[in-house]
């Protein structure tokens, strides 16, 4: 098991923490700030999956006018970890 806190950059949300266990797959996740409904729903949906399937679908995501989002920085913090 894994566990990673990152800390976004260029969103709303300040930081990110994630548990990853042996087979690759989510198993905790949370935004600290942003927007609370929108990113529950990314944890409920990213929970239960491979992190290299979720960083695949969520990478390169912008919000409004900004060169990324909260689903693009999750993105880049499974990325961190080797996802």
């Amino acid at each position: 098991m894994a566990h990673y806190s990152y800390k976004t950059q260029g969103t709303c949300s300040r930081m990110i923490d994630i548990e990853v266990d042996d087979a690759g797959v989510i198993t905790g996740l949370n935004f600290t700030g942003g927007c609370n409904g929108n990113l529950k729903g990314i944890c409920a949906l990213a929970k239960g999956h491979k992190a290299a399937d979720v960083k695949a679908l969520l990478g390169g995501i912008t919000c409004g006018g900004k060169m990324t989002s909260c689903p693009d920085q999750l993105a880049k913090a499974l990325e961190d970890m080797g996802y």
